[in-house]
């Protein structure tokens, strides 16, 4: 047997959170594939270095989690229109030519996810509101709106890095100040955090909450753990709470089918398998 196993891994800092390892190892065992998929702790300077030599050690592909997501972009020799028009990549294909190719599946991630957790959720019904501005943000408020949401009320810790953001996407996007988030929740039928707030380890998430009315769609991109301060708070307040793990989980399809040659099943088995 003279074939390379196929590898594949999750790059960011921190990473030992990531639940991407179990899942993929689930999938590779499931489909009975020769392979692993490993975490890889790397810092912004080591970056291009790793990525430059990961394919010589028997790498297919890599996710690229925080903060790396708009580096890995500029680093690849080949990138994808919707990685282009997000800013961002969390996929990259190591190609047989020597050439790093970069996708974007985190909005394809979302809004699969949002479509399992939240199925009465209609694009239309009227604003949302995203928190954060980094490389998740891009994915999400390309992907809602084309999904056909009508106005994003967009808010960051840094105005001038949300300003960006709005400017890269248009008059659909409005720019709210950090400090007047908790006033705009009231108005919005989906509620979406993209920050690390909230994420063990992390500050807590400290904007004001009690503006959530019943029936809005709340979801968090953080999953550790699995029920942030903010979902906790939306449930009780009787809104539809959709967790991040279905996003990991739905966003993993493609990028594992490209690396592996199958396409998995997002089920109970691999939720499981993530929580594991």
């Amino acid at each position: 047997m003279s074939d390379k196993i196929p590898l594949a891994g999750v790059i960011g800092s921190p990473v030992a959170h990531s639940k991407s390892p179990q899942l993929h190892r689930h999938w590779l065992k499931t489909l009975g594939l020769r392979g692993d998929y490993i975490p890889m702790d790397v810092s912004a300077q080591d970056l291009e270095v790793v990525l430059r030599t990961l394919p010589k050690a028997g790498f297919v592909g890599v996710n690229i989690t925080i903060p790396h997501k708009e580096a890995a972009l500029e680093l690849a020799d080949l990138v994808t229109d919707r990685a282009t028009l997000i800013g961002a990549s969390n996929t990259l294909i190591f190609r047989k030519d020597g050439q790093i190719h970069a996708d974007n599946t985190d909005g394809y991630g979302f809004i699969e996810n949002l479509k399992s957790g939240a199925p009465g959720w209609v694009p239309n019904s009227g604003p949302a509101t995203v928190l954060g501005s980094g490389g998740a943000a891009r994915a999400v408020i390309a992907s809602l709106l084309d999904a056909g949401v009508p106005e994003i009320l967009l808010t960051n810790r840094t105005r001038v890095r949300a300003e960006k953001l709005a400017e890269d996407f248009g008059k659909k996007v409005t720019v709210v100040d950090w400090v007047q988030a908790g006033n705009i929740l009231e108005d919005s039928a989906l509620v979406v955090n993209t920050t690390s707030l909230g994420m063990i380890g992390k500050p807590s998430m400290r904007v004001p909450l009690d503006g959530l009315r019943r029936g809005t769609v709340v979801t968090d991109l953080v999953y550790t753990p699995l029920k942030t301060d903010l979902l906790a708070a939306a449930e009780s307040a009787g809104c539809v709470t959709v967790d991040g793990l279905g996003m990991l989980l739905h966003q993993a399809v493609p990028a594992f089918e490209r690396w592996f040659g199958h396409r998995p099943l997002v089920d109970s088995a691999a939720r499981a398998a993530a929580l594991r």
